[in-house]
This record gives C-alpha cells, sequence and structure tokens, in this order.
C-alpha cells in the first residue's frame, strides 16, 4: 500500500511518498514560496532527483503538480494516482477534540476549522492541503494526524493555567503542547531498539530544531511538555522567546507596543536571533562564537541554560527515568549542546561520555552516556513523516474500501 504524507505549510508543501508497510521512502519532495512570482520544486526518489521553477498560484495547483511529478513518465515513481490508497496530513491544533489520528470527513473538517484561532498560522494551511487532496485524491482514505494529540494525556495539574477557571471553561485556555508527533517517534524508536515495553520505560525527549520542546514521557505517555497553550512557551527557540514574565508584554505595551507588534517581537525576533542579533541557525551561531563574538556565546549559553533546567524539572517529575533523547536538528547534530546541556547532572544520575558524543554527529541512532550513567542518553533522529505513514496505514487498512 502506498501513503502519501503531507506537511501543508503557509506557502509550501512537504511530502513523502512511502510504500507500506515496509516504511520506504520512494519520494521526497518539497514545493515552496507558492503565491509568489517563482515557486520551487525539488523531488528526490528511487528513480531520479529533479529541481524546477515554477509558478504556482494556490495550493490546489500546488498538490496537482506534486501529483503530476510523482506520475510523470520519465522522473515519476507510480503509474497513477490511484496506487495511492491514503493520504497522512500534518495539522498541528486538535484541541481537546483529538487524542489520536483520524479518518477525515466533513466533521473533522470543520473542527480543524474551528480549532485555527488557536494555531491560525498553521490549521488553515493544513487544511488547504486537505481540501486540494480531497479533490485530487478522493478515491484515498485521508487521515488527519495531530501534533497536540500525543499531549492528550496530560492530567489537569500539568495543563491547567494558574488563571481563572472560568477561562479555561469558556475559552479553553490552557496547556496543549506541540512536535507530539516526533516524540511519539523517538519514544516508540528507542522502546523497540531496547526490546521493552514502553510501561517499563521513563523518557525525557528533547526536540531541538528551530522548533524547541521537552516532553516527559512515563510509560508511553506524555505526562508533560514545555510548549503551552501555543507553541511560544518553554525552552529558548530560534526565533521565539520561550518563558518570559508575563508583565513584560503589559510593560512594553505601556510603551507603544501593538498586539500585533509584540506577537511578532515574541513569536519572530526573539530566541536565538533575539539574543545574538546574528541568526537564528545554531551553527551560525557557534561559528560566531569561534570568531569572539560575545553574544552568539550568551544565546547559546542561555539556550543550554533552560534546557538543562528543564530536563532537572522533568527528573522530578518522572521520579525514575531511564533514557533521555536528543532529536531534532539541533538535538541530533549539535555534539556541544548536548554535553553543555547536561553539566552538572552528574549527581542526578546523567553521565555522558564524551568520545560517544563527539561521534554522534550524522544522525546516527547511538548511546552517547557512559556506562557509569544510571540514565541512559540517546541522540535518535526523527522521522515524523514516518510515524504519520505508519498511523494512516493503520487507519486505512481499515477504511479502503469504504470511501
Amino acid at each position: 500500500m502506498k501513503i502519501l504524507v503531507i506537511n501543508s505549510g503557509s506557502s509550501s508543501i512537504k511530502y513523502q511518498l512511502f510504500q507500506m508497510a515496509e516504511e520506504k521512502v520512494i519520494a521526497r519532495g518539497l514545493l515552496e514560496k507558492i503565491g509568489e512570482e517563482t515557486s520551487f520544486f525539488n523531488q528526490k526518489s528511487i528513480k531520479a532527483d529533479v529541481e524546477l521553477k515554477e509558478q504556482i498560484s494556490n495550493h490546489e495547483e500546488g498538490i496537482n503538480f506534486i501529483l503530476k511529478m510523482l506520475t510523470d513518465a520519465k522522473q515519476g515513481v507510480i503509474s497513477s494516482v490511484n496506487e495511492i490508497a491514503g493520504i497522512g496530513h500534518r495539522v498541528v491544533h486538535g484541541g481537546e477534540e483529538f487524542k489520536a489520528p483520524v479518518l477525515i470527513t466533513d466533521t473533522v473538517i470543520a473542527k480543524i476549522e474551528k480549532y485555527a484561532d488557536l494555531a491560525p498560522l498553521h490549521n488553515p494551511a493544513n487544511l488547504m492541503g486537505i481540501m486540494a487532496c480531497k479533490k485530487y485524491l478522493s478515491h484515498a482514505v485521508q487521515v488527519a494526524c495531530f501534533d497536540t494529540a500525543f499531549h492528550h494525556t496530560l492530567t489537569p495539574q500539568a495543563y491547567l493555567y494558574a488563571i481563572p477557571y472560568e477561562l479555561y471553561r469558556k475559552y479553553k485556555i490552557r496547556r496543549y503542547g506541540f512536535h507530539g508527533t516526533s516524540h511519539l517517534y523517538v519514544s516508540r524508536r528507542l522502546t523497540g531498539l531496547l526490546n521493552r515495553d514502553k510501561e517499563d520505560l521513563n523518557i525525557i525527549t528533547c526536540h531541538l530544531g528551530n522548533g524547541c520542546s521537552i516532553t516527559a514521557v512515563e510509560k508511553g505517555m506524555s505526562v508533560d511538555t514545555s510548549m503551552g497553550f501555543t507553541p511560544l512557551e518553554g525552552l529558548v527557540m530560534g526565533t521565539r522567546s520561550g518563558d518570559i514574565d508575563p508583565a513584560i508584554v503589559f510593560y512594553l505595551s505601556q510603551k507603544g507596543y501593538s498586539t500585533e507588534e509584540l506577537n511578532d517581537l515574541l513569536n519572530k525576533k526573539s530566541g536565538l536571533l533575539g539574543i545574538s542579533g546574528i541568526s537564528n541557525d545554531m551553527r551560525n551561531l557557534f561559528e560566531a562564537k569561534e570568531r569572539g563574538d560575545e553574544k552568539a556565546k550568551i544565546a547559546i549559553d542561555i539556550f543550554c541554560y533552560r534546557l538543562r533546567k528543564y530536563i532537572g524539572a522533568y527528573l522530578a517529575v518522572l521520579g525514575k527515568t531511564d533514557a533521555v533523547i536528543f532529536t531534532g536538528g539541533i538535538g541530533e547534530n549539535q555534539a556541544a549542546i548536548r554535553e553543555e546541556s547536561l553539566k552538572r547532572l552528574e549527581s542526578l544520575g546523567i553521565i555522558i561520555n564524551k568520545e560517544r558524543n563527539e561521534a554522534a554527529i550524522k544522525g546516527q541512532e547511538m548511546e552517547i552516556s557512559d556506562d557509569s550513567s544510571a540514565v541512559r542518553v540517546y541522540v535518535i533522529p526523527t522521522n515524523e513523516e514516518a510515524q504519520i505513514a505508519f498511523d494512516t496505514f493503520e487507519i486505512a487498512q481499515r477504511y479502503e474500501n469504504q470511501i
């Protein structure tokens, strides 16, 4: 069975085509700058790699173009779109409604629209991909996989904020958490590597990329996570501030900043970029640090310090902790970040092996803790698309003949 995984952004569409149940990727690609004068397309597949410039006006045109490239006589990998049995869509926000991947129906679409005000930059774009696929792949099973779903197991003590309860009842203001597909994938992957049941393991998963989050996973279930009502809360990120004193917003408002300016400031101009004044890319910051740039050093130090605080907090949340996992672009590739973030945690049972840590720089699965470490530490490359393909495959098998 072939499963197409779609990640539809505001001006881009990422995709991968899987052969299931082998979980073999037969094509992957990216169409970006949709709606601009020139759109850029690239696809890598088992047959050929291709890069093109096109003019793609909207997501419907984009999906149609991607399907044409997948079925192209020279560069495609399938003879007909009818070979695609299921489509898995990444959807950022499912509110309290969706606790697992679901078959997409008109009711589900309406509820994704309902939660758009909780993820205004993401859910509408996710829906554009869904609607385009409904038009061109009406024969296929469509599945929505929610970033928030893995965190539905949080209890009120973890998801409620200490504000009037009426605001939760009326507006559903609470911690939702994000990056759930990634946290689920790497925690499941570790259970497979160790050949242990998920109920036997307590794990801290650190997803570190341009967006960063950390999750405490107890017996296979998320019990706390750093991102909150929105992806702005928690760790220092590429351009997001992470945790700040809420009164700063009021103070800056009194200084003349508008709501729109504050939203832009905290989401797009803060984090590593805001502190360093150079870049949101950790690689650029390390280069600047080597040149003696003090603000780049401070940005890196704050990033690691905040991560260390969260790891320590989640060790307390879980009690007995079996492992810490690093994933995401920074987590998988920056040995210095892993080392610095785990400093001074030796007394809590985490001892890193410097040689193993420095060897784990090419995205491979690897243990980087010392043999004497009570808590094991791993680098596990995330694969959200594989997780979405797996979930979609399971649902498609049930509904394939009913669509």
